[in-house]
């Protein structure tokens, strides 16, 4: 499979924290049930990544990485649909981050604007490892072991794709070049007939003269149609048309998802950290407990008195999960103080108590039967090593360590 090839791929993960709450949800998870209809995915355990922060007390990573991959499971991301795996269960991701490590320049590292952010908020625990420091090149080993051509991210972790594809672009340059690679060009080259190669030199002298997309993806379709060229004959095909050496790590590209910031039951950003969470998967009884005492506009003191919907927590919740007619019912009542907040929470409670009814219902059988969910991350941990073996070979061959 060329590097080409792997642009309908996607991967992404989540470290194992816990039960899903509901900004994790419309952050992230629900686009991965839609992606994972579109895409070919691959949606892993972080659980090596939780170390990074969280070394000081690794006692329930595996019990946090169950409960989510429940969630997983309960939010509609189907094992049938895409590839759910564990990264320490895939030891490759650890060994292409040492080899990449060995090139990435800690300039780059300090640079990451998340960097100095984390180490300023979690500022109760002792980040000064290299493991924080180097946690963005694991990151990109995670990506690029798959040659996932989208990243699904929100706008402020555009920076994380960038850094990897700046160090997929050095891999590359360092090593893509390989011994006589000009001359393995024109023996591949020589393998496709004459008219074919005519239009693959056109192409490249257009995209690299113009910088014309359109000339070089039609090269690259045309490549793809050369049956005779093996793997390592197309893979330097492609790095000669963008001129370069041979792609063996193909840059990813971001896939912007919209990622709403959910409002905790203080009125602060959902977070764990905050403890103002809602559950993917309440209690009923907890669900309506939590909501009913959540804040609301503090200017309404007394029933009578009327609000402002944009000051609301309770609101922002509201345009999540209400339809347009009950927003404005919410809304014009909040404002006239013709509904109180208490009456106003009702259509919130009952809408989440809907969807969460689903959830319950689909993790049911996992909770019943926990083995379900090893079986699960079993058999995707072994697909994905599959993959990764592959890529890892190629990247061990091209830097001078496979030893064949």
């Amino acid at each position: 499979m060329s590097s080409f090839e792997f642009d309908n791929r996607v991967v992404s993960g989540m470290r194992p924290t816990g039960k899903i709450h509901l900004a994790n949800y419309h952050g992230a998870l629900k686009n991965w049930t839609k992606l994972q209809h579109e895409y070919e995915c691959f949606f892993f355990v972080a659980d090596y990544h939780a170390l990074t922060t969280g070394y000081g007390d690794t006692s329930r990573i595996d019990e946090y990485a169950f409960d989510m991959v429940v969630d997983w499971l309960a939010a509609g991301v189907s094992p049938n649909s895409c590839t759910i795996f564990t990264q320490s269960r895939v030891p490759e991701h650890a060994e292409l981050h040492v080899i990449l490590s060995m090139i990435t320049p800690v300039s780059w590292l300090e640079r990451v604007p998340t960097y100095k952010d984390m180490m300023n908020r979690l500022n109760d625990r002792d980040l000064n490892t290299y493991g924080f420091l180097g946690y963005p090149v694991l990151q990109s080993s995670d990506i690029l072991m798959y040659r996932a051509g989208k990243v699904p991210v929100g706008a402020d972790q555009e920076s994380h794709v960038e850094l990897c594809r700046e160090i997929a672009r050095r891999f590359n340059h360092l090593f893509g070049k390989q011994t006589k690679f000009d001359t393995k060009v024109e023996e591949a080259l020589g393998r496709i007939d004459k008219k074919a190669s005519r239009r693959l030199d056109k192409a490249r002298r257009e995209y690299a003269e113009n910088g014309d997309m359109d000339s070089l993806e039609r090269a690259r379709a045309l490549l793809l149609e050369q049956q005779q060229l093996s793997i390592n004959d197309r893979e330097r095909l492609f790095g000669y048309l963008e001129g370069g050496g041979r792609i063996i790590l193909p840059e990813p590209q971001t896939l912007l998802t919209e990622t709403p910031v959910v409002t905790g039951l203080d009125g602060e950003k959902m977070s764990k950290s905050y403890n103002n969470t809602i559950s993917l998967r309440e209690e009923p009884k907890e669900l309506e407990q939590k909501i009913r005492t959540m804040q609301t506009d503090p200017a309404r003191v007394r029933r009578t008195d009327p609000g402002d919907p944009a000051k609301c927590p309770v609101y922002s919740l509201h345009k999540l999960y209400l339809e347009q007619d009950q927003l404005d019912w919410a809304a014009n009542g909040c404002k006239s103080a013709s509904i109180g907040c208490v009456e106003c929470k009702g259509p919130l409670i009952e809408a989440i108590s809907n969807e969460q009814k689903q959830f319950h219902e689909r993790a049911r059988p996992f909770l019943e039967e926990p083995h379900l969910v090893r079986n699960i991350l079993t058999e995707g941990s072994e697909n994905a090593r599959a993959e990764a073996k592959e890529t890892l070979e190629d990247v061990k061959a091209a830097v001078g360590i496979s030893y064949r």
